[in-house]
């Protein structure tokens, strides 16, 4: 295991393979740094965006050309989830963010994430930010969730529409 780390940030002391907390993890040598590297997953929000009753799935620049997908971006520092998933709205679709509600949270082990997914009903004139090609607009009978990553979200928020009277 070396997770891209041989020697402390710290202090550049080599770094060693120990067992923490039954898992391994590189870790300084010099008792009095304390550096390990955790590796822990980076926390992502995702946002299922609901405008005008339609769902918004966008395609990031350089992704193939019928891939869509819902709007994720990275939590940053002093950021809660809700303020993040809102900036990001803001940020990718220039829409403001009325109702934020936690659809729930999934592992995405492939990207060494862990996504927080929320449905967002937002407001105002769609207008893509640099990062997106494009979007599409669905009627939310048509939406269909994917095996991975957000669409785990999707699947869960589509089960929860169904169960409501």
């Amino acid at each position: 295991m070396n997770n891209g780390f041989s020697f402390c940030p710290r202090c550049a002391a080599p770094l060693e393979t120990l067992d923490l907390g039954g898992l391994p993890r590189r870790a300084c040598t010099q008792t009095a740094c304390g550096f390990v590297h955790w590796d822990n997953p980076a926390p992502v929000v995702a946002a299922l965006v609901e405008r005008d009753g339609r769902i918004i799935l966008a395609r990031g620049n350089g992704w193939p050309e019928k891939m869509f997908g819902l709007i994720t971006g990275f939590l940053e520092r002093d950021e809660t989830p809700h303020q993040a998933v809102a900036r990001e709205v803001k940020e990718e679709l220039d829409l403001d963010a009325r109702t934020i509600t936690l659809i729930g949270v999934y592992p995405f082990q492939r990207k060494h994430e862990v996504i927080m997914a929320f449905h967002v009903e937002a407001a105002g004139e769609i207008r893509l930010n640099e990062e997106l090609a494009e979007y599409r607009l669905i009627e939310p009978d048509r939406l269909r969730a994917w095996e991975f990553g957000t669409g785990l979200a999707v699947r869960d928020w589509l089960e929860g529409m169904r169960r409501k009277p």
